[in-house]
């Protein structure tokens, strides 16, 4: 069987199922994948029909024709700056969609090629993975616009990178390459552009395999600074009450691969 497309409800946002893996692609290239206010305001539609796709396991964020984002749409931009009312509502588009997706409530892998930057580099940082190629290039430029970065987006790169290094990237608005990038734990990993779609789709292939109400739990336990002992007790309770565990043993046991069936 072959992907499933989804309407996502803005040109430029282009959604596929397949084998568990919901990717995701921005697909400007011509525009260097330059994020539009419709494309902003569909992602968190979007994100909650694939967070009740009980097909989807793994989302996967990339770009199209070795682009990932260079940002919002700078001609639509100035429009929406130019007044207090119409900048607090564009931010409050982008705010919302990268709320959505780090909120998400099933893994998420950005694969960047080429730039991201800006609104890009802000989706990637909401991920949970971000693998690059060698091509990848980081930039949060907001200092170059005279734009206030968001408070939110500045505590969540700082907590991925160090303050350190948050400062720099705001205070510079400075493009860093992959290999820069991956020094500063802002990726996991940087691939050749040959093999980079391939090794991540293998790790969320990977990832789908697993149980998925282990994968759910350490998402949702790992994304509160603090650990909240009735949301350990409901998770542990899942996985008493789930067949998971036995058949996940059984596997182990008779070295065979495990067919989990946890759906959350």
């Amino acid at each position: 069987m072959g992907a499933r497309q989804l309407d996502t409800g803005a040109d430029g946002l282009v959604a596929t199922v397949e084998d568990g893996i919901a990717t995701l692609r921005i697909d400007r290239p011509q525009a260097k994948g330059a994020l539009t206010a419709a494309m902003w305001s569909a992602i968190p539609g979007l994100l909650d029909v694939l967070a009740q796709d009980a097909e989807v396991r793994v989302l996967v964020l990339r770009g199209t024709g070795g682009v990932f984002s260079a940002g919002a749409d700078i001609r639509e931009l100035r429009g929406h700056y130019a007044t207090a009312e119409s900048a607090d509502a564009y931010h409050a588009l982008n705010a919302t969609a990268e709320q959505a997706l780090a909120a998400f409530p099933k893994p998420t892998i950005a694969l960047v090629q080429g730039p991201c930057v800006g609104g890009g580099c802000q989706l990637a940082v909401a991920c949970d993975l971000r693998f690059a190629d060698s091509t990848a290039r980081f930039g949060v430029t907001p200092a170059k616009l005279g734009i206030v970065y968001d408070a939110t987006s500045t505590h969540r790169l700082a907590r991925l990178v160090g303050v350190s290094t948050a400062k720099y990237l705001l205070f510079t608005a400075d493009l860093i390459d992959s290999r820069q990038a991956h020094e500063a734990g802002l990726v996991e990993a940087v691939h050749s552009p040959e093999d980079a779609e391939e090794r991540v789709y293998a790790v969320a292939a990977t990832i789908a395999s697993r149980s998925q109400l282990t994968v759910r739990a350490a998402k949702d336990l790992l994304g509160s600074e603090t650990i909240d002992p009735d949301r350990v007790h409901a998770w542990e309770q899942a996985s008493r009450a789930s067949t998971d565990v036995q058949e996940g043993l059984a596997a182990f046991t008779e070295r065979r691969a495990p067919e989990f069936t946890w759906g959350g």
